[in-house]
């Protein structure tokens, strides 16, 4: 019999014991509730279980990142960037997936994506050449894009970034806008809700208004 003496549980199994401490790794998920996965997933099926292992095993193997925007993919392009719908001459630059796929459940934007990964933070170590910028640029000139609108969250690392990208795409004749600020200043785009992100993209005004004006 198995104690976990950290979560005060004591398991009849150590098979048991151990798939819990594997759930318990994701985010947002304690002892208590991984508990409920693992018993929900003995009760069901054997070949129903399997699939649920070879899915995630898959995704994890098989996923790839978009060689145009980043986004994930299952193959080169991800199926924003090979959607022909889609207008190049707009692009929204976003910090992780997470944002695109918040924008996406708008349905206001027919742009395509650019996902930097992450913010210009040097208190993280995290410096400009660590971001795919260069990338960016050269989408904007080789697609001639007339707008890049930044859909960062309003922090002072999202503000850093983009005051930097600003300063790079100097220059180029393109419009530079950022969503409107219907999201509180220090808060996280993730969490924002379709609305807000909706009105804050179809309000979306001038870079120069927010980021690097004293």
């Amino acid at each position: 019999m198995a104690i976990c003496y950290l979560c005060a549980m004591i398991f009849p199994s150590s098979l048991l014991e151990n798939a819990v401490n594997e759930f318990s790794r994701l985010p947002g998920i304690g002892k208590k509730t991984a508990l409920r996965l693992v018993l929900h997933l003995i009760k069901q099926e054997q070949g129903t279980v399997q699939q649920f292992s070879d899915t995630i095993a898959r995704m994890r193997n098989e996923i790839r990142f978009c060689t145009r925007c980043h986004n994930i993919a299952d193959s080169d392009l991800c199926n924003i960037c090979s959607d022909r719908s889609r207008r190049r001459d707009t692009i929204c630059v976003v910090e992780n997936v997470r944002d695109v796929i918040a924008i996406e459940g708008t349905g206001q934007f027919n742009g395509t994506y650019h996902v930097l990964g992450g913010v210009v933070s040097p208190l993280d170590g995290v410096g400009p050449d660590q971001l795919p910028i260069p990338d960016l640029i050269s989408r904007v000139k080789e697609d001639q894009a007339k707008e890049v609108i930044f859909a960062l969250s309003p922090t002072i690392q999202g503000d850093t970034t983009i005051f930097y990208i600003q300063r790079q795409l100097e220059g180029l004749p393109v419009q530079i806008t950022t969503i409107a600020r219907g999201i509180s200043f220090g808060g996280e785009l993730e969490y924002a809700d379709e609305m807000t992100l909706a009105r804050s993209l179809a309000g979306r005004l001038p870079v120069g208004q927010y980021v690097g004006r004293k």
